[in-house]
């Protein structure tokens, strides 16, 4: 990029100056952007296999899966992108959507990046209050979203909510469904096809009379911390894409890879985890939704999978059902990635002893935490599922390159001090090109950083190792629950329960579960007279339109929560012991 152009281009940016001034004389930021990434790909691919979409596609939304080249897929992005500008998108413009992991989804992500905007993602599941709080919270321009899905009809609950979204100017479902299949009168119905040669040539002029800048946002995704409220996180070209590297230098992902994504690509697992390392590499990408075990060993077979990423409780079910492992084909497998909840050694260890297959253990945030822990730093399988690597730590290199980008430290949380010794929690502060700007809207005035610009992650460690070269987790200093990979925010359920007549307190904490991970309990303290069964209270959720993956799944009523001398709730009481069965491995 010319220097003086870049110069201008800057005033958008979000980083601020000095430290887009570091990583770039480091050399960890470049002039890369995602759709210069995408359209080099492209250049190198042409008419290889790119992208597949979901085996079950038929069953989901009664349309025929399809398969599409680096070439057929660029001509879909360019046409989709002068609709965009057709439709008055331009660079800065915030495109909020609601789609499953289809071919679909990809292209918006990429056609909106061709063009400057930025896109916001939301899980399937949420419904009209969530598309409410995030619209506004983020200015949506437009949102694209999918007719039906599974027949829940997602573009009407779009286009009833329309009109409580300010910033909102159009409802638009991109899909292949018919036009006559019940289109609201207030959305717009695009198919997906081919870029025309005008439409090249829309694209080409916006393209020349406007420039990307690497520290651009490009998307907000959304996160459940202990706040009451969703947070918008931003993230640039710059973080994104050294965050990449990560992903692509722990399974060390190469183009001949045929990659599956179960992972909603909405947030740090899908985008960062896969739909990037497809990016960069070139390799095949599989979509999968939403996570069905038939369907996904299916594909796996089929499509001849060499990488994927797999929930915990799933790899240690089937490591102990023989039975399962009799009706499926893993020979393609070389390795698979896990996280989101902490892993058991012996499932890491059977893994690779009975198949040959590292387990990557996983620990990151939307906000740029990545921590991974692989065959080649960590050959003792009981090792790679207890430890990350302490980067930085003296006399240990490691293989990612990510290693000499990133600075952390813990600190204790009463003190302030930083701990260097082994076995004493502290909170992990992070920093490093893959962190984020900071969050969108009001939230941004609520820094996370700490007087050095360390990310404080909320999440609690020690150092371990007999060179202090691990980092061993403990804890989530952030109230979270996470259930099947999707972060719930008690506070904001909470403050919803609260609202019931019979409710005088609440809290909502997360049962271990060997599915889910966790599923979500309320514990209340009724008020005077009243009485109140799971039914009901599920049904008064219900009526707010929240995400039905929020909804609790047990109700406990107590006479007093449990709170310390000065009146802080102590949920670590009132949460129940893991419940798993390992079995023998």
């Amino acid at each position: 990029m010319d220097t003086t152009v870049r110069k201008k281009a800057l005033g958008r940016g979000l980083h601020p100056q000095w430290r887009v001034d570091k990583y770039r004389d480091l050399g960890w930021w470049t002039d890369e952007t995602l759709d210069g990434v995408f359209s080099s790909r492209v250049a190198e691919r042409g008419d290889a296999l790119a992208i597949v979409d979901p085996a079950n596609l038929v069953a989901l939304q009664g349309i025929e899966p399809r398969r599409l080249s680096w070439n057929e897929l660029d001509a879909e992005v360019s046409a989709l992108a002068a609709r965009l500008l057709d439709h008055g998108i331009g660079r800065g413009d915030v495109v909020g959507v609601q789609l499953p992991n289809t071919i679909e989804l990809v292209e918006v992500y990429l056609a909106a990046w061709r063009i400057g905007a930025i896109v916001s993602p939301l899980a399937m599941q949420y419904r009209e209050h969530e598309l409410v709080t995030m619209g506004n919270r983020a200015s949506f321009a437009t949102l694209l979203t999918c007719r039906t899905l599974s027949g829940r009809h997602h573009a009407a609950e779009a286009a009833a909510v329309a009109d409580r979204i300010d910033s909102l100017r159009s409802v638009v479902i991109y899909d292949r469904s018919p036009d006559e299949a019940g289109q609201p009168a207030v959305a717009e119905h695009w198919a997906p096809g081919p870029a025309s040669a005008e439409q090249l040539d829309r694209v080409a002029r916006h393209l020349s009379d406007s420039c990307d800048d690497p520290n651009d946002c490009v998307t907000i995704c959304w996160t459940s911390g202990t706040e009451s409220e969703p947070k918008g996180v931003q993230r640039t070209h710059y973080d994104w894409l050294a965050f990449s590297w990560a992903c692509v230098d722990a399974p060390n992902v190469v183009t001949e890879d045929v990659l599956l994504n179960p992972f909603p690509m909405i947030n740090m697992a899908g985008i960062c985890g896969m739909l990037l390392p497809w990016l960069r590499t070139g390799s095949l990408l599989v979509q999968h939704h939403p996570f069905d075990p038939p369907t996904f060993f299916g594909q796996i077979a089929r499509e001849r999978v060499t990488y994927t990423l797999v929930p915990p409780a799933l790899l240690w079910a089937l490591i102990n059902n023989e039975e399962m492992l009799a009706r499926v084909d893993l020979s393609s497998l070389t390795r698979v990635g896990s996280g989101s909840a902490p892993l058991q050694p012996p499932m890491v260890r059977g893994w690779q002893q009975r198949f040959g297959i590292s387990v990557i253990n996983f620990f990151g945030s939307n906000e740029g935490v990545g921590l991974l822990s692989n065959g080649e730093d960590f050959p003792d399988p009981d090792e790679r599922a207890s430890f990350f690597p302490r980067y930085g730590a003296p006399g240990t290199s490691w293989a990612s390159r990510v290693s000499e980008w990133i600075e952390l430290k813990l600190i204790d949380q009463e003190s302030g001090e930083e701990i260097t010794e082994p076995g004493r929690p502290g909170e992990l502060h992070i920093s490093g090109p893959m962190i984020f700007p900071g969050y969108v809207g009001s939230d941004a005035a609520r820094s996370p950083f700490d007087d050095d610009g360390f990310l404080c992650t909320g999440d609690v460690f020690e150092i371990s190792g007999d060179q202090g070269q691990y980092l061993h987790f403990l804890d989530r200093a952030k109230d979270v629950v996470i259930r099947g990979g999707m972060n719930i925010a008690p506070a904001e359920l909470e403050g919803m329960i609260a609202a019931h007549p019979a409710v005088a307190e609440v809290a909502v904490i997360g049962d271990p579960d060997e599915v889910m991970g966790e599923r979500v309990a309320a514990v209340v303290v009724l008020a005077d007279g009243q009485q109140l069964e799971l039914d009901h209270l599920v049904g008064f959720l219900q009526e707010r339109k929240i995400a039905s993956y929020k909804l609790p799944e047990r109700l406990e009523v107590i006479d007093v929560l449990p709170r310390n001398p000065v009146g802080k709730l102590l949920k670590r009481e009132l949460r129940r012991a893991p419940a798993f069965s390992p079995g023998p491995v």
